[in-house]
């Protein structure tokens, strides 16, 4: 018997082709022909640092930054914007007009594109590495303390000393020149054989990248290669551990396992210091990524505005440092996904799903108190869905319930001290603060703090959301004000309704949405100005735009409405111009800190 041939899926029409060809050639010629001239305008910026301090190595450096970002955008350009391959193997009658003479396509339809949730891992991970290589360790917001805290999280997984008799973290003594770099420490051991820093010698420690310039940079390239920073210093410790002079973080180790991990691989390959941080970073990095697809994945609708989210400077910058932000921002954006989900989506809430968002708050709540209000997304679901008010009253006894267990059992003291304390004392202004007392007893000064604060902040939690200053909020690692409505508008576009799109949210639905973020803003405020804000203030102290953040994917969608409806369906232009935008944004900051001496 003949054996029947083969069957070859449908074959690509070099119509096909050429229309995807001309797309991804169209957008290289809008968008990466602009962004390749601005980069060779700032090699002209980085050549005018290396002329003054010699420095040849950062020319090279910046032009294989420059080959990643513009080989990358391509690649970005050719996912998000080319209809993916799949299509073109279908029948023609599948994919839109055909010619009559072939009897193939020569068009391609929209559905053909490739699903977001399956292009935003490269994109991530992508423009995650580049922050990751221009911001290097410990340059991100209060970094330094997550870096302890990995580090102590990372010795206990490896069965070794992580505290010592103080509680003060012990740090390998290749890893402590990182607070003090110019050698001004004097040690001294304690009881158990652990070095303790005189506290006389404490106020004139430097840290790495206290400031992130130039100095910073060739520090880095000097160790490249695994060396280790003053070897001369290193052994003259002896091999003892060394106490560190920042204390960790009180929160849930929970929050530092993606970095610990991270440090463990590290450490199992007897890496020094940088070798420590960046594989805590890059394990910070996957984990947000994970986190982020997985929400992408299942949410029912404004996939294309969580991307745009995860997107912004701000988050990216986050995303790739050792900050426990990535923690709160994964958990968040996979618990709103969920209760959108089955809100909108899933017929029935199941025990998997419940566990689920008792997981995602359990270790969400004890990092940031405020965003137990995020907890009101629930009400979201309809009764039905847990087959009655019962199953509803256990489903939200269960999750409040694990915000609640995990709240005491990492955060009751710090609670409990905000509660009950009369007088409070604010060190960084060396001044009294508020207490909980002294609002209770005055409340039109609440009143008025929050009225203030919203008047003349409001400008600076919007650039700080979005990620105009980078760093530890450094005015100078700037993102310029044009990217940063550029991103801003891209947001709102993303957010709008599109042509033909369907409002799953009603009214009253929205309107919700917009309290609980709302909300959440209140509790940021509230605990910045009994935490951090002296009584001498006129404006609420502390409060950073990227708090925002966890929030802002589902108060986008609740933007959407009848009243203003997009013309065309633009998101995967959006998308890719603010992926460009990225590319522009890190060639600049290492120009810039080349050239600051």
């Amino acid at each position: 018997m003949k054996k029947r041939a083969r069957e070859r899926p449908f074959p690509v029409s070099q119509t096909a082709l050429r229309a995807k060809a001309a797309v991804w050639l169209r957008s290289a010629a809008v968008v990466l022909v602009p962004v390749f001239l601005l980069a060779a305008w700032h090699f002209g910026d980085v050549w005018r640092g290396i002329a003054e301090t010699g420095h040849v190595w950062q020319a090279g450096v910046y032009l294989a930054l420059a080959a990643a970002a513009l080989g990358g955008l391509g690649l970005l350009g050719w996912l998000i914007l080319v209809p993916g391959e799949a299509a073109s193997w279908r029948p023609g009658w599948l994919l839109g007009k055909q010619n009559p003479s072939s009897g193939k396509p020569d068009s391609l339809s929209r559905q053909s594109y490739r699903r977001l949730e399956r292009i935003y891992p490269a994109a991530g991970l992508l423009l995650g590495m580049l922050y990751l290589a221009v911001l290097p360790p410990l340059s991100a917001p209060d970094e330094i303390s997550h870096y302890v805290s990995a580090c102590q999280l990372s010795s206990r997984i490896l069965g070794q000393p992580s505290n010592d008799r103080f509680g003060r973290v012990l740090l390998r003594p290749q890893d402590a020149w990182v607070e003090d770099l110019d050698g001004t420490f004097a040690y001294e051991a304690d009881e158990d054989g652990n070095l303790q820093v005189i506290p006389e010698t404490l106020g004139a420690g430097r840290k790495l990248c206290a400031v992130l310039d130039e100095s910073a940079y060739q520090m880095l390239w000097e160790l490249r290669g695994g060396r280790q920073y003053a070897p001369e210093r290193l052994a003259s410790l002896n091999g003892a551990l060394v106490s560190s002079t920042y204390p960790p973080v009180v929160t849930t180790p929970l929050a530092y396992v993606p970095q610990a991990m991270g440090m463990v691989l590290a450490r199992l390959l007897g890496m020094k210091t940088l070798g420590l941080m960046y594989l805590g970073r890059v394990g910070n990095l996957l984990f947000f990524v994970l986190m982020t697809w997985l929400a992408m994945g299942r949410l029912p609708f404004g996939k294309e505005v969580l991307f745009g989210v995860a997107l912004l400077p701000m988050t990216l910058h986050l995303s790739a440092s050792l900050s426990y932000d990535v923690m709160i921002l994964g958990c968040m954006f996979l618990f709103t996904a969920v209760c959108l989900d089955l809100a909108y989506e899933k017929e029935r809430a199941g025990i998997g799903d419940i566990g689920l968002l008792m997981v995602l708050m359990a270790v969400c709540g004890p990092c940031k108190l405020i965003y137990a209000v995020m907890m009101g997304l629930c009400l979201l679901i309809p009764v039905r869905k847990f087959g009655g008010w019962k199953g509803w009253a256990l489903a939200a006894a269960a999750v409040g319930g694990a915000w609640a267990v995990a709240m005491y059992v990492v955060n009751s003291q710090v609670v409990a001290s905000y509660v009950t304390e009369t007088e409070t004392y604010v060190g960084w202004a060396g001044e009294p603060g508020y207490s909980m007392l002294y609002l209770a007893h005055h409340p039109v000064r609440l009143v008025r703090m929050f009225y203030q604060t919203l008047l003349w902040q409001s400008e600076w939690y919007h650039l700080t959301m979005i990620g105009a200053y980078l760093g530890s909020l450094d005015e100078v690692l700037n993102v310029p004000y044009l990217a940063v409505a550029a991103f801003t508008l891209g947001l709102l576009e993303l957010a709008f309704k599109k042509p033909g799109e369907h409002i799953r949210m009603s009214l009253v639905q929205r309107v919700w949405v917009m309290v609980v973020c709302g909300l959440c803003v209140a509790a940021a405020m509230f605990s910045m100005l009994i935490a951090c804000t002296p009584l001498s203030s006129w404006v609420i102290d502390g409060v950073q735009g990227r708090y925002f953040l966890p929030f802002l994917p589902v108060l986008l969608m609740a933007y959407k409405n009848r009243m203003v409806v997009l013309t065309r369906d633009r998101s995967r232009k959006v998308l890719y111009w603010m992926c460009c935008l990225n590319g522009f944004v890190v060639l600049r900051l290492f120009s810039v800190i080349c050239m600051r001496l």
